[in-house]
């Protein structure tokens, strides 16, 4: 069976279009929900709009934010230690990432705190979160995992389950 060019050229618009629409309806939850930065270079603005100043320039990918409002394709966000400002949707990943906070964080091996240390993450560490539950989140830095306890990071609310 033959398949023309523009056939196939339609299809991979098509699966392009669902993959942008699947994240920007990842990015349009009700908040405050958290979220990570999805691009090598960010630039946090004080307005919803290009127009508006920008206030900071991130350079940190899959640092996390906390989405506190929604204008259009525009977020407000709140970053790690409380700065606020205005980020373009496309900027953004629904991917849920923490950084580690306050002390040196033992990454266990199961989430209870006698399990065995697989790893320690330094405070300012960010990695990828998963499996939260009864205080107790998976956390994977560039495949190194364990368990952390939900109280050393940042990224994930008390009692939030995943």
């Amino acid at each position: 069976m033959r398949i023309s060019g523009s056939i196939i050229a339609a299809c991979a618009a098509i699966a392009v279009a669902a993959s942008v629409s699947g994240d920007a309806n990842a990015q349009q939850r009700k908040t405050p929900y958290y979220a990570s930065i999805s691009a090598g270079k960010a630039h946090m603005r004080t307005g919803p709009g290009r127009n508006y100043p920008i206030s900071w320039l991130y350079q940190r990918r899959n640092l996390p934010i906390r989405v506190v409002d929604i204008y259009q394709d525009w977020r407000k966000v709140e970053d790690p230690d409380g700065t606020q400002g205005w980020m373009q949707v496309g900027l953004l990943s629904a991917a849920r990432t923490a950084m580690v906070t306050d002390t040196i964080a033992p990454m266990r091996n199961s989430p209870s705190a006698s399990a065995s240390i697989n790893w320690r993450a330094v405070p300012g560490v960010v990695g990828k979160i998963g499996d939260c539950k009864r205080g107790w989140c998976w956390f994977d830095v560039d495949g190194r995992g364990g368990y952390v306890e939900q109280s050393h990071l940042w990224g994930v609310d008390p009692g939030e389950e995943l």
